[in-house]
């Protein structure tokens, strides 16, 4: 289970690792200017507690590259049933903080199961779409879904954490079309798709909360909630547009300090980001961001199995779909979610998930050249 020789070593993708703590280095010091006070007062201490969060996401990082990826499929119906129960208990005893029960409250440290539940989840979608060849069908499609998706599914929309509860969903459609669906149960898919959009958009707007409507609403039209959501929206697009070529400075931008921008550390702190290193630093943030999923995708392509392909394209849809997500509802191109952007929004949770994601691409590429038994 546990093997780390020179072979692997010298098979390790020290680039993805090297990209992973530039973008964590980029988040702590935006939390660090986010948080800052600009009349006196005390440094609010986000960005220490996010140093600790990396140094222990690296040793998880670590952890998991050291375990060969075929425990983890072994494992992952396991797996997945403890993380199943993790979100059972979040409802018995789950903490509640901004209209949401989501926490788990170990000790000093406030955890959230469903970030963690996101890679379990895609080990056992791997799992299961790594079991047959052959193109999904109607039956394999309804397993799939019944088993795998559905109960996690309900268990965090009563939460309610919408954001989690697209990821799962988008996981599910981006690998089933990854692995294949025939034909004809596509043609028809799409068909009921179309037929029932009307629907099941009423039914789910029904069952909303009334800050996830205003989300939505504040999307679609912002001046209709201007002194809420609507509000936020345009307040982080000024951030980003005043940031221009080059960015203000670091330390020198406004809108984060002054507390225009709500949750400037967590679900904004791109725009803050933005205004202080300007279209310039943004590239270069996305060139760092595009190098990490190409690098997942280079993994997924050199993996030796379906599993480890299979998981390793998950790992890469998990990150793309936070890092748009993220960036569009800074801009005004998504609705806002609470969806962060990875390693460098604050959150432990989230820290030490997307280092195990890493680390589960890095094993499968560092063990590309192993006999398979």
């Amino acid at each position: 289970m546990f093997r780390i020789d020179r072979r692997l070593l010298a098979n390790m993708d020290w680039l993805l690792a090297g990209v992973v703590i530039l973008i964590s280095a980029a988040g702590i010091s935006t939390i660090f200017s986010a948080t800052r006070p600009l009349f006196g007062g005390t440094q609010p201490d986000y960005y220490i507690k996010q140093i600790y969060w990396l140094i222990m996401g690296l040793g998880a990082l670590t952890v998991v590259v050291s375990i060969d990826y075929k425990w983890f499929h072994r494992a992952a119906n396991a797996l997945y049933g403890g993380g199943l129960l993790l979100l059972v208990v979040v409802l018995v005893a789950g903490r509640v903080g901004m209209g949401a029960q989501r926490w788990l409250s170990i000790g000093p440290f406030n955890i959230q199961p469903s970030e963690f539940f996101k890679l379990v989840y895609l080990m056992a979608l791997a799992r299961f779409l790594s079991m047959d060849s052959e193109s999904l069908d109607w039956r394999s499609l309804g397993k799939g879904f019944g088993a795998l998706v559905l109960p996690p599914l309900l268990l965090v929309l009563v939460q309610p954490d919408l954001g989690t509860s697209i990821v799962l969903l988008l996981l599910f459609v981006g690998l089933a079309l990854a692995k294949g669906i025939k034909k004809r149960v596509a043609l028809l898919l799409a068909a009921i798709l179309i037929v029932s959009v009307p629907f099941l958009g009423t039914l789910a707007w029904d069952n909303l909360k009334g800050y996830q409507k205003d989300r939505i609403t504040a999307f679609i039209n912002p001046e209709a909630d201007s002194g809420g959501m609507g509000y936020h929206v345009r307040q982080s697009k000024v951030a980003v547009g005043s940031g221009g070529l080059f960015g203000k400075g670091y330390l020198k931008g406004t809108q984060g300090p002054f507390r225009f921008l709500p949750e400037k550390h967590t679900d904004f702190v791109f725009a803050v980001f933005a205004e202080e290193r300007g279209f310039f630093g943004s590239m270069v943030l996305l060139f760092l961001y595009m190098t990490l999923l190409l690098r997942g995708l280079g993994a997924a392509r050199l993996a030796k199995d379906d599993f480890a392909r299979y998981l390793c394209l998950g790992i890469v849809y998990l990150f793309a779909i936070q890092l748009f997500v993220n960036m569009g509802m800074t801009m005004g191109l998504a609705p806002i979610v609470g969806l962060p952007l990875p390693f460098m929004s604050y959150g432990g949770s989230a820290m030490l998930t997307n280092c195990m994601a890493v680390g589960l691409l890095m094993g499968v590429r560092a063990r590309r050249f192993e006999l398979f038994f």
